[in-house]
């Protein structure tokens, strides 16, 4: 499967290409859509938490601490999300080529992880410009960022594939999914701090794999400090496990997508 995809590299570099283009065509301002909606949201929440309801970070003495922990937590949730519910609806979007143009079914959740690391990266060139009008410059633990993306999408990737393939069989996924990935946000320190969670329900953030991955973005770009190794082992087993797992099920389930579709 991976040969294929080898293969079909210039097919899905070109689609990459076309559906950022597509996603905001006859907009005058275009790509700058990619970066405007997430920033804006972030901007948002920072204004009305850290300045109306006085949120505070716990050892955090500068005053825009606040909106720089929640942009970068939501830069690395917005990568996950992304890509996780897109891929669940990848294949019955594009059902009608499925039917008629041979191509490696896998191409398409591959074209979506292509699109969000770019849509990913230009919103990171944005995020740093605002951090330098708040007078944040960039620190030597920002050159961590890759790996927090590739752990991010992989992760990603593994568990929307395979919500995608087992979406075509039941249509109950998606809907499912919905409402998982909003507990997931909450369940994730993105809006709040670790540090105000009851020690009672504390296990419940440390089962989730992407709290250490959205706090690689929130220690680099708030605090310039680097990740803790030992952190990072559960979130990347796994993540490994579901990119397996779901490139196990695709490849059982891929002679019946098209016709389940």
């Amino acid at each position: 499967m991976l040969r294929a995809l080898w293969n079909y590299r210039f097919f899905i570099l070109s689609s990459i290409r076309g559906d950022l283009k597509g996603r905001f065509a006859r907009s005058s301002l275009g790509a700058l859509w990619f970066v405007l909606h997430p920033l804006a949201q972030a901007l948002l929440f920072a204004l009305i938490l850290s300045e109306v309801l006085g949120a505070r970070l716990p050892g955090v003495v500068n005053k825009s601490g606040y909106a720089i922990y929640l942009l970068a937590g939501l830069a690395g949730w917005g990568l996950f999300s992304e890509i996780l519910t897109r891929s669940i609806s990848i294949f019955q979007e594009q059902a009608s080529a499925m039917k008629k143009i041979a191509f490696p079914r896998l191409c398409l959740p591959a074209i979506i992880l292509g699109s969000a690391l770019i849509n990913h990266m230009l919103l990171l060139a944005a995020i740093m410009v605002v951090f330098a009008f708040l007078g944040h410059l960039p620190g030597v633990a920002w050159f961590v960022l890759p790996l927090g993306m590739v752990l991010i999408a992989m992760l990603a990737f593994g568990i929307g594939l395979l919500c995608g393939v087992l979406n075509v069989f039941a249509r109950d996924v998606a809907q499912v999914m919905t409402v998982v990935i909003q507990l997931w946000f909450w369940l994730t320190p993105i809006v709040y701090s670790i540090n105000i969670v009851p020690e009672r329900m504390r296990w419940l953030v440390e089962l989730n794999p992407m709290a250490p991955l959205v706090g690689i973005y929130q220690d680099a770009l708030l605090l310039d400090q680097w990740p803790s190794l030992p952190s990072l082992l559960w979130p990347t087993l796994f993540g490994f496990a579901m990119f397996v797992l779901s490139f196990i099920v695709f490849r059982r389930a891929s002679p019946e997508l098209v016709d389940a579709l």
